[in-house]
C-alpha cells in the first residue's frame, strides 16, 4: 500500500511538471509572438522623401499625397524629410501648438517600418534634379534587413522633361508678349551629383524648343545673371517667372519674388526686372482659400510622372 502511494505521487509530479512545462512554453511562445514582427503578406510600403519646406506652401505635399495615395490604394504610405533644419524647425513649432505632429528622417521612417514586420520599401525621391540632396537620400536608404528600391527624381528621362514642358507650357507667356525665366534650384557644387550637367543640357533644350524661355538658379548654373540678363534683353515687355522647384516655398517668396531687400540689401529676381522696366507675374493657385505660387508639385503631370516611377521602383524589388 504504501509503495502504491510513493508511485502515486511520482505519478502526479510527472504529470504537474508536464503541464507546468507545457504552460510555460506556451505564454513564452505566446510572448515571443507578441514582442517579435511577424511576417505578414504586406504590399510594399512607399516612402515618399522630400527637402521639406517650413512655409504654407507645406500644402503643396498635401495635394500630392492624395494623388499617390489614390493611386496606390492598401499601401502603407510615409513622409520623410531630408533637412534637419526644416525638421528641427517644424517640429518644435509642432510642438509649442501641442500638436501631435513630427517631421521625420529618412532613417527613422525606414526603421519604423521595419519595426512593423515590412520587408520591402520603396524611397520615392521628390526632387526635381539629381542634385546633392538626391544622392543625401540614396546614402540614407540602407537599412539592414530591407529590400529597398530607389524611385528616380522627376528630371530622369527626358521623355518626362518633354511630357512636363508640354503640360505646364499652358502658364509660358507666347513670344509676342513676352519672356519666361525658369526659377530653378540649382547646386552650389560641381562635383557632388550629376544636376550641374542636367541643369545645362535643359538650358538647350529650352533654347532650341522655347526660345523665349530662359533657366536660371539660386544656387548653381546657370545663375540668376545669366536667366535675368537675358529676360531684360529680350523684346517684350512682360517676363513671368515659372518656377521650377517642387515646391514654391522660401525661395521663390522672398529670393525671387520677394517684395523686401535681403541677404545683405540683395533685391529679388522680381524686384531686378521691374528696375529694368519689366512687367513681372508668376503663375499661382489657390489651394483650401490660400492662394500661393504654382510649384511644380501641383501640376498634375508632375504626379503622374512621380506615380510611374514609383511604379517602375516597386517592380525592381
Amino acid at each position: 500500500m504504501k509503495k502504491t502511494f510513493v508511485v502515486l505521487k511520482v505519478l502526479f509530479a510527472v504529470i504537474f511538471c508536464v503541464t507546468f512545462s507545457a504552460n510555460v512554453l506556451f505564454a513564452e511562445q505566446h510572448l515571443l509572438r507578441f514582442l517579435k514582427p511577424q511576417k505578414q503578406d504586406l504590399k510594399p510600403a512607399i516612402v515618399l522623401t522630400a527637402f521639406g519646406t517650413s512655409t504654407k506652401a507645406q500644402i503643396t505635399f498635401d495635394y500630392m499625397d492624395k494623388q499617390i495615395r489614390r493611386a496606390f490604394p492598401g499601401h502603407e504610405i510615409r513622409w520623410a524629410f531630408t533637412s534637419q533644419i526644416i525638421r528641427n524647425k517644424m517640429n518644435a513649432i509642432y510642438k509649442k501648438r501641442g500638436m501631435n505632429k513630427r517631421l521625420q528622417s529618412l532613417p527613422e521612417v525606414l526603421a519604423s517600418l521595419k519595426a512593423k514586420g515590412y520587408r520591402q520599401v520603396v524611397v520615392q525621391s521628390l526632387h526635381v534634379f539629381p542634385g546633392e540632396e538626391y544622392i543625401h537620400m540614396i546614402n540614407e536608404a540602407q537599412m539592414d534587413g530591407l529590400s529597398v528600391s530607389i524611385g528616380e527624381p522627376l528630371i530622369a528621362q527626358w521623355e518626362d522633361v518633354h511630357k512636363l514642358l508640354k503640360s505646364i507650357s499652358k502658364d509660358f507667356l507666347s513670344p509676342d508678349e513676352g519672356c519666361n525665366v525658369f526659377a530653378g534650384h540649382g547646386s552650389p557644387n560641381t562635383y557632388v551629383a550629376p544636376s550641374t550637367a542636367v541643369y545645362l543640357a535643359f538650358d538647350r533644350l529650352l533654347s532650341v524648343h522655347y526660345p523665349n524661355c530662359f533657366l536660371g538658379s539660386v544656387e548653381g548654373v546657370p545663375d540668376r545673371k545669366d536667366a535675368l540678363d537675358r529676360a531684360k534683353a529680350y523684346k517684350g515687355k512682360k517676363v513671368r517667372i515659372i518656377p521650377f522647384m517642387l515646391v514654391a516655398g522660401d525661395h521663390v517668396m522672398n529670393d525671387i519674388m520677394g517684395r523686401q531687400s535681403h541677404n545683405e540689401g540683395e533685391i529679388s529676381w522680381a524686384v531686378e526686372l521691374e528696375k529694368a522696366g519689366k512687367e513681372v507675374s508668376c503663375p499661382e493657385i489657390t489651394v483650401d482659400g490660400q492662394r500661393l505660387y504654382k510649384g511644380l508639385g501641383f501640376y498634375p503631370i508632375t504626379n503622374k510622372i512621380i506615380i510611374e516611377h514609383i511604379k517602375q521602383a516597386m517592380s525592381d524589388l
